[in-house]
């Protein structure tokens, strides 16, 4: 291993050609100068010369959205904000006005907002982008005293004024927003809410996410720098990734360990997921990537969730394997199961390295909470597409649309003490830390790496790349949104 961060050159090479996976962006491509790879530049060289689409917005969409809800929750009646977003109950119900009330409230509500320091980044299309954001607030106050019917009402009038195809970024939140808010109205009516899942649709607007955009290298390969750390002079190795999708993450990390200057390790995975026979064919790639490395390498799926586990034998864990957990979070879907059997199992396993990557928005709490915490941080995150991908394009829409749409509906519509009855956790780093887990500061080479990732994609002034408190955080402007750390148990000898 020459660099911590580094691959291999000509390690595209070994993909054949009738394999599924894209790796020309899985594999890294940093050559053993640590620079960026031919092919690697070959292959951003149009994407970077791209027409952005909302550069030249006077306002960030993520910045003007804060300032909007902070105005919009000052109204409320409660003299203390923070109060009124403790339990839904203590919002009243006269916080939403009834339709005769709107027609005469919202034109001075507007005016009061639209001041000076507030520019709308929905275009030049008067008071609209603020009608709508006013309107997607009294409809989630609405939600969380179960005025039902009027939240009806509002959201039929938001799904035909905002479009998902729509140029501006704010247009796009809104109808996203609106259809996840629509949907936690009829389940809020029915008593339930089980959505079917496509997992081959999100693992394929996964890979394209992947491509696009950096929050997904960023956490596949500050992910593997700490497994990496923590592998260093084992022969055997056991990672346990908690939902392994298509496995874009490890073979990357496979190429470093297959070149050690002590040898390659005999790798073993478990790979968690929903579905076997997606996981019996990300291992079949796996093993046949392994194999063409010269690497012993065995993958065990297991259709199951984590904290669902209650015969900890699933896992074939062997004694003297180091032992490394990996959990990409996101909001997509319930991946893990119950928190708090989750950490409990994370106890028992005792591993020598935990890598988190964290979304930085909170998944407990009330309704209200989770609304406007999504708000702004989706918010952030369509502002990252919008300014490198314009409003026709057709991976950025895949990604709105089979991802983000997903996360919303799941933060909100599928949200909240109705889904299952059991609280999560707002941050996982301060629960493994209040259970005795020990951090594990990032390196130097997994911050040098994340740079070099967010290299990749020019103009790099819009992400923000932050190494505080021994995590790795890439945000969009000043909004952080995904957030590395890596952890250990006090007793870890594995």
């Amino acid at each position: 291993m020459r660099a911590g961060f580094e691959v291999v050159q000509g390690a595209l090479e070994l993909i054949q050609p009738h394999e599924q996976w894209d790796y020309n962006n899985t594999l890294g491509a940093f050559n053993t100068s640590t620079t960026t790879s031919t092919s690697m530049i070959n292959g951003f060289a149009d994407y970077s010369s791209k027409p952005s689409a909302n550069i030249e917005r006077p306002s960030e969409l993520s910045e003007w959205v804060e300032h909007v809800t902070k105005t919009l929750i000052e109204d409320l009646p409660e003299s203390n904000p923070e109060e009124s977003f403790q339990t839904d109950a203590s919002l009243p119900a006269y916080s939403v006005v009834s339709p005769d009330m709107q027609c005469e409230t919202r034109p001075r509500k507007l005016a009061r907002l639209n001041g000076p320091t507030c520019q709308d980044p929905f275009g030049d299309q008067g008071n609209k982008g603020l009608g709508l954001i006013s309107l997607l607030f009294e409809c989630a106050v609405a939600i969380s005293v179960d005025n039902l019917g009027e939240a009806h009402r509002m959201v039929l009038e938001l799904t035909q004024m905002a479009s998902p195809y729509a140029p501006s970024c704010g247009e796009r939140v809104v109808a996203y927003f609106a259809k996840a808010m629509a949907s936690r109205v009829v389940n809020s009516w029915l008593g339930f809410c089980s959505p079917l899942t496509n997992h081959k649709l999100i693992h394929g607007a996964f890979q394209v996410f992947n491509n696009i955009s950096p929050f997904v290298k960023f956490a596949h390969f500050t992910s593997n720098q700490a497994i990496l750390e923590a592998f260093q002079r084992r022969d055997r190795v056991h990672i346990v990734d908690l939902d392994i999708m298509q496995g874009l993450q490890w073979p990357a990390l496979f190429h470093i360990l297959a070149t050690r200057m002590e040898g390659p390790p005999h790798v073993r995975m478990t790979g968690m997921g929903t579905s076997m026979n997606l996981l019996v064919e990300t291992g079949k790639q796996l093993s046949n990537f392994a194999k063409r490395l010269g690497m012993s390498f065995e993958f065990h799926p297991v259709a199951q969730k984590f904290g669902d586990i209650v015969d900890i034998s699933t896992l074939q864990i062997r004694r003297g394997d180091a032992l490394a957990i990996h959990w990409l979070q996101h909001s997509l879907y319930d991946a893990t199961g119950t928190d708090w059997k989750t950490m409990r199992l994370f106890q028992e396993l005792n591993p020598r390295i935990i890598t988190l990557v964290e979304q930085d928005i909170a998944h407990g709490g009330s309704f209200l909470d989770r609304f406007v915490a999504s708000l702004h941080y989706y918010s952030a995150v369509f502002d990252s597409l919008g300014a490198f991908h314009l409003s026709d394009d057709n991976n950025r829409h895949r990604v709105e649309h089979s991802l983000i749409h997903r996360e919303i509906n799941n933060v909100l519509a599928v949200g909240g003490p109705g889904r299952s009855g059991e609280d999560k956790f707002r941050v996982w780093r301060s629960e493994l830390e209040r259970n005795g887990f020990l951090q594990v500061p990032m390196s130097s080479n997994s911050l040098a790496q994340a740079q070099l990732i967010l290299n990749m994609f020019p103009p790099t002034h819009g992400y923000s790349l932050v190494q505080a408190d021994g995590t790795l955080r890439l945000g969009w402007k000043e909004t952080a949104l995904y957030t590395g750390s890596a952890w250990t148990c006090h007793s870890s000898s594995r």
